[in-house]
């Protein structure tokens, strides 16, 4: 084999190239998402830093271990390619002890630092762990129909579909439920992780926002023919901005009373926002009692502890 060709078949070069091209990707890409709203990688609150932070640090750790597996895999394949003259390799060598040992001992500890990290991650930002914080929590009872989204303020008496408008630096406990429609997955990307609405049951959802915005938000699983329209706003602003916005709520016409909401429930797709000025009282105690006869879970106890 001539020096040329030994040369363009070297490691190195190779190596060289892959960097190169992963360089060269990560360039357009940035170009491509520059001024976008990539929700994952774009947090506004502590609870999505945080998630962000373990998704990074679990990479950081992952490419630790890979990049070298990866690198030895090629340079072994190149090493001992049949054309290489040089290498010889002896087939009936006795096995190594302490290469099998290495072999198993280097992943299973970053499998352990990974199950460390993640327990106490597990623990940290469990969905329904209250958020320490100076402000008061606020509630928000959110119901998932098809396909839409309605939020309920207890504490302000007001309605709105599709749009929730949170104040800054105050935590969120968005307590969800679903009625007359499947399992649906609430998601604020945003301001933190996901969590699933369903008949019967309350999930809470502990979330705070940072930045002031609007966010999209949505339906992070498909659950029928309106999947794609079922998305709302979510906005943060400073308290006396969302005090105003409650008085305007306030002012609407519309009221969310018992027929009203039968309305509202009927399925329907990409739905606009709509905002009521009062609600029927013990309207969310009424869904959730609606299916209490088919689980197994007690869904009225949620109401009465508040």
């Amino acid at each position: 084999m001539s020096k040329i060709n030994k040369k363009k078949h070297s490691p190195g070069g190779l190596l060289l190239l892959i960097l190169l091209g992963l360089a060269s990707f990560g360039l357009l890409l940035a170009f491509l998402l520059r001024g976008k709203n990539v929700a994952l990688f774009n947090p506004k609150g502590l609870i999505a830093q945080a998630q962000l932070d373990l998704m990074l640090l679990t990479i950081i750790v992952l490419l630790v271990i890979a990049l070298p597996t990866l690198f030895l895999v090629f340079f072994i394949a190149w090493k001992y390619r049949e054309s290489n003259q040089k290498t010889i390799h002896h087939s009936g060598t006795r096995h190594s002890k302490l290469l099998d040992l290495s072999m198993w001992s280097i992943p299973t500890a970053f499998m352990l630092v990974l199950a460390v990290i993640m327990w106490s991650a597990t623990h940290r930002l469990v969905p329904q762990k209250t958020i320490a914080a100076d402000a008061k929590p606020i509630r928000i009872q959110v119901v998932s129909m098809r396909w839409k989204w309605l939020f309920i303020y207890p504490d302000y008496n007001i309605a709105t579909v599709n749009f929730v408008q949170v104040p800054l630096d105050t935590p969120v406990q968005f307590d969800l439920t679903a009625d007359e429609a499947p399992m649906s997955s609430f998601w604020i990307p945003n301001l933190g992780g996901q969590l699933y609405s369903m008949t019967g049951h309350v999930n809470r959802l502990n979330l705070i926002a940072d930045t002031p915005g609007d966010y999209p938000g949505s339906s992070a699983e498909i659950n029928g023919a309106g999947f794609s329209g079922m998305k709302f706003t979510a906005r943060a602003s400073n308290m006396d901005d969302f005090y105003r916005w409650v008085q305007e709520v306030k002012q609407s016409p519309e009221v969310l009373d018992t027929a009203t909401y039968d309305g509202v429930l009927e399925p329907s797709e990409n739905n606009s926002v709509a905002v009521y000025s009062a609600y029927t009282k013990g309207l969310y105690d009424r869904v959730l009692t609606k299916y209490a006869g088919s689980h197994t879970q007690r869904p009225a106890i949620y109401e009465a502890k508040h």
